[in-house]
């Protein structure tokens, strides 16, 4: 049967004291959906609101996996995004949460992605997400009480990165915050690609982590029945 990877995308455009625009970054999107679609996976895109959502860094797009995600089927189906209340996540192999500045704004705390991520993962599931895609982690509790990213390996966004990227429009640091419930934080130089497996648990450090990440979330779902 043909694996099943939902992607829950932000529905964000703007953040900050000054309105910066943003929105889901693209590479975030086109990387682990092509990896996703090479391995013959159905891949669905949700929002939060079902709104269609934003695309950031359309600058890279010549780059041919984002160049055929925005020509091909990906964006048209990221643009027919459901609400993410009206869907059955429990039918999916794994989710998948892409970056871009926007979800800090949508699921830092929103009660429904943090929902659905603690059922994905306790469910043994897939959960993965990339750059600031992993703030929907943030207190998220297990059902024993503890924080989900306590005691695992993780990465995000830095620190260092943001501090040369978006520190006047973002609303906290995400690696801060990771550390601050536990994580086991793992960087590399700023803006090299880095990803990272702990169990069902798939994160990926900035942009250029995206195809790493959908590699390692094909290569988990390629080990289960």
């Amino acid at each position: 049967m043909k694996k099943k990877v939902l992607i829950i995308a932000s529905n964000t455009n703007t953040i900050g004291p000054y309105k910066r625009r943003t929105g889901n970054f693209l590479p975030e999107v086109a990387h682990p959906y092509a990896e996703f679609t090479r391995a013959n996976y159905q891949v669905d895109f949700a929002t939060l609101t079902g709104e269609s959502p934003y695309l950031d860094n359309l600058e890279s797009a010549a780059d041919p996996d984002n160049l055929a995600f925005l020509t091909g089927e990906g964006w048209v189906a990221m643009r027919k995004a459901v609400k993410l209340s009206t869907v059955d996540v429990s039918k999916y192999d794994g989710i998948f949460i892409p970056g871009g500045l926007a979800p800090l704004v949508d699921m830092a705390d929103d009660a429904l992605i943090k929902k659905v991520v603690k059922e994905t993962y306790e469910r043994g599931a897939v959960v993965g997400a990339v750059c600031h895609g992993p703030v929907s982690f943030l207190n998220v509790k297990l059902s024993d009480g503890s924080y989900l990213v306590n005691g695992k390996n993780i990465s995000s966004f830095t620190t260092e990165e943001e501090d040369g990227y978006a520190r006047a429009d973002v609303p906290f640091d995400l690696q801060t915050e990771l550390t601050a419930q536990g994580a086991i934080y793992h960087t590399v130089a700023p803006w090299q690609p880095f990803s990272i497996t702990d169990g069902n648990l798939v994160t990926g450090q900035n942009p250029a982590s995206g195809k790493g990440a959908g590699e390692k979330i094909v290569a988990i779902l390629g080990k289960s029945n």
